[in-house]
């Protein structure tokens, strides 16, 4: 359903084609809410059927270009005041690590891809914010804030991972 929610916030900003949103994915929100062409077409073609958004313009070989409606953005307001976040109580990472003493060969293995993970999404984090061009816009200013978050948040497990490793027994190390 956050896919619905993320289209429209994209085009409360502008219009823009399926191709545009995809690129918008890729670039910045990929960190927040990943999304796969097929996805997005699909919820586009649901949401023009909502009467959620409008085909604004067409161009050469079906290109389609979007706009919000009010009915679009009324929508979005209502989910952005009144709807609370789902809140995520399963995590498969840790979990693992709850029974990582079933297999104590892996989990030095184990913590260190999360550390190697964590570092790379960090890097990839670190190569857009600097190749993004931030502007003034709501979108931007919001977009660095969430950015922010994914970089804390990757530094987090990089971090707590390398601890995790000094306190496995030396059996593990």
């Amino acid at each position: 359903m956050s896919l619905r929610y993320a289209l429209l916030g994209l085009l409360a900003e502008r219009p823009a084609s399926g191709y545009d949103l995809l690129g918008s994915f890729r670039e910045s929100l990929a960190n927040v809410w990943p999304a796969t062409q097929s996805q997005i077409y699909t919820e586009l073609a649901n949401l023009a059927e909502a009467g959620l958004i409008a085909v604004s313009d067409e161009g050469p070989r079906g290109r389609k270009e979007y706009t919000l409606t009010e009915t679009g953005r009324d929508a979005l307001r209502t989910w952005l005041t009144t709807t609370a976040p789902k809140r995520r109580d399963r995590n498969e990472m840790l979990l693992r690590v709850f029974f990582l003493g079933i297999v104590p060969e892996h989990a030095r293995d184990y913590l260190t891809d999360i550390a190697t993970s964590a570092a790379a999404a960090h890097a990839d984090l670190v190569s857009v914010r600097e190749a993004t061009e931030w502007g003034d816009s709501d979108l931007s200013r919001y977009g660095r804030i969430a950015m922010e978050w994914g970089e804390r948040f990757h530094t987090m497990n990089r971090e707590w991972a390398q601890w995790a490793l000094t306190q496995l027994p030396d059996r593990d190390r």
